[in-house]
């Protein structure tokens, strides 16, 4: 799956002369928590977030009043306050590597860009629904996870005894075992209930970790 599969094409965007005002009531009107800035070139030049937002405002030690507070801010302009240091991905790479890259950086979002062009925006919202399609949550079925020793052609075994029972497998995910000779597998199945799971598996040697 790539980025251009599950961003949002087309993302709202504002530009460095707007006041940090009018981009806080775009944020509330739009309901987003980040937008991506492009100059009169139509460059992206900076992102500006709910946080950059809340750093803008007058510390709890201000002496001003709200009528003070207001009218500096209203002249405030968003390329005083916006984030210059953006971190993009392009919209041909894959999911992962965007959801490792705001992982590693700590980031919510990733501008996407089609070489130096802004065309959409990728979320953490983004990601967690990828992660529910991934593991077919919307799906009933027997959840199973499991152990299976890190061999070729182990998991066409499993996938053959599902098939054997009239099962379809809706999803299948893998990640590092407890040691390098295994692998940790959490699968969905339809049409196979948890007694035929278990002999499935055991009769290929896995250890189960949890089914349901």
């Amino acid at each position: 799956m790539i980025v251009a599969s599950v961003m949002k094409r087309n993302p709202i965007f504002i530009r460095p002369d707007m006041s940090v005002n009018d981009a806080k009531a775009l944020m509330m009107k739009e309901k987003v928590g980040k937008l991506p800035v492009l100059n009169k070139a139509n460059r992206l030049v900076g992102i500006l977030t709910k946080k950059d937002l809340v750093n803008a405002g007058p510390s709890a030690a201000t002496t001003l009043d709200m009528y003070e507070i207001s009218y500096l801010l209203s002249k405030l302009k968003v390329e005083k306050v916006m984030s210059t240091d953006v971190t993009t991905v392009q919209q041909s790479e894959v999911v992962e590597e965007a959801a490792r890259i705001m992982a590693d950086k700590d980031i919510g979002c990733l501008p996407v860009m089609k070489d130096d062009l802004l065309v959409g925006i990728i979320t953490e919202s983004d990601l967690f629904h990828v992660f529910v399609d991934m593991f077919a949550a919307r799906y009933e079925g027997t959840r199973i996870t499991f152990l299976i020793d890190e061999k070729p052609g182990m998991l066409a075994k499993v996938a053959a005894g599902v098939a054997e029972f009239g099962g379809n497998i809706r999803s299948f995910v893998t990640s590092d075992g407890d040691n390098m000779t295994n692998r940790r597998c959490t699968m969905k199945v339809s049409g196979v209930d948890a007694d035929n799971m278990k002999k499935i598996l055991e009769m290929n040697g896995a250890t189960i970790e949890d089914i349901r």
